[in-house]
């Protein structure tokens, strides 16, 4: 769990690169609010590929040689941002935000590795405690804006690309923390334990009437759900976050102004976490999940209403939109882990985080084409809407049914 944080934090730097000024970065290179969104939209579709490669290769070597890899990839990704940028090449820095895409599955990944070892009773705060570690390195990164800025221009890169240099040496040490350090593997150990009859094993489902244990019918609409959950939470919060540094300086505001409003929006996403965790263990994962609904519809309810001028108000809004999502996220990590078993856990997780990948890039792409065709305020009202409609019936179709007494061969009632 140490090292899982010393590079979480690590990589919550290279995080922030992109969702800080990534899609200020499109706006300035192709001249478009509509494609701003598109550098989010890839490197969204980099992590959904990502994703995969990750989870297959953490489900036949483990989580080391994974996570490690992933953040090495991130690495180049970010610096061929930087070299596509001082170069003026739109092709390199699209082809290069789809690579830096890896670093962001990555940290995501990560916080599956937390969970490997937990006992079922804590799974929400062992998710949530990496999660966590991720707040330092994340809210730090965009307030870095300015200096990274000025770096790259002393270089002779465009300021904008300077945040992607600090995710180049960010992302490469955490892949060398991760590699060298993360011994012994969670995941292999947590196979080994489970089959030694350990924690590592979920917990069998309750039996319906008549005594069947409904195997195979509760815990994959359990997966099913919990996957929904996040995928939801993730389209919401993309589209509104990716916009609202664009929204900003097209009223005047700086680009720290926009980087303290991110700083403030990735602070809400992660510190929450170890709060949220033991909301989980106390009241259940699906309970959770409708609280995320609820809150990111005040979210986009906020922001819909914030005053284009007012920082507070949006940072207000953008702050419970991080929160939202850390509500989605931790409960749709929780329920996706407790229907996984461990022997095919790891892929099972990378293609749940494909489709969070995925919904990701969704968001980032619509984004832009819904505030250059309607306003910034259409944008999150609807997401807010969207995800108060759809987030607590799937929370409730996650919830696994209550088990039915029976009667045991001596003639009692057992439950």
């Amino acid at each position: 769990m140490r090292v899982l944080a010393i590079a979480q934090i690590l990589s919550g730097l290279g995080l922030a690169a992109g969702i800080t000024v990534g899609a200020l970065l499109a706006e300035e290179m192709l001249g478009s609010t509509g494609l701003a969104g598109v550098p989010t939209a890839l490197f969204t579709a980099g992590s959904s590929l990502g994703a995969v490669a990750i989870g297959r290769l953490c489900q036949r070597r483990g989580r080391r040689p994974g996570l490690a890899l992933g953040y090495a990839t991130g690495a180049v990704g970010s610096l061929g941002v930087v070299v596509a940028a001082a170069a003026g090449s739109v092709p390199l820095v699209f082809v290069s935000l789809v690579v830096y895409g890896a670093g962001t599955a990555t940290n995501l990944l990560a916080r599956y590795a937390g969970a490997d070892l937990a006992s079922p009773a804590r799974r929400g705060r062992a998710v949530s405690s990496v999660l966590f570690a991720t707040t330092l390195g994340a809210v730090v990164g965009p307030n870095l804006v300015d200096v990274t800025g000025d770096l790259a221009h002393a270089w002779g890169v465009p300021r904008l690309a300077g945040p992607f240099l600090l995710a180049t040496v960010a992302f490469g040490a955490a892949a060398v923390a991760l590699g060298t350090l993360l011994r012994p593997d969670p995941l292999l150990l947590a196979r080994t334990m489970a089959a030694a009859g350990g924690p590592g094993r979920p917990a069998p489902p309750p039996p319906g009437p008549g005594g069947e244990t409904r195997a195979g019918r509760a815990p994959s609409r359990a997966l099913v759900a919990g996957t929904a959950v996040m995928v939801l939470t993730q389209l919401v919060m993309i589209a509104i976050m990716t916009m609202t540094p664009v929204h900003m300086t097209a009223h005047g505001h700086g680009t720290q102004a926009a980087g303290l409003v991110i700083a403030l929006h990735v602070g809400a996403m992660f510190l929450p976490s170890p709060l949220t965790g033991r909301l989980v263990d106390r009241f259940g994962p699906p309970r959770i999940a409708v609280a995320s609904g609820l809150t990111l519809l005040a979210a986009g309810a906020l922001a819909a209403l914030a005053p284009p001028h007012s920082v507070a108000a949006l940072a207000a809004a953008l702050v419970l939109l991080g929160l939202g999502w850390n509500f989605g996220l931790v409960s749709g990590t929780t329920i996706v882990t407790e229907a996984a078993p461990p022997e095919t856990r790891a892929s099972t997780q990378g293609m749940v985080d494909v489709g969070v990948a995925i919904a990701g890039s969704t968001g980032g792409m619509a984004s832009g084409v819904v505030v250059a065709s309607g306003s910034y305020a259409v944008l999150a009202a609807g997401g807010g809407v969207l995800a108060l409609l759809l987030v607590p019936p799937l929370a409730l179709a996650a919830a696994r049914p209550r088990a039915v007494p029976t009667e045991d061969a001596m003639g009692g009632r057992r439950a």
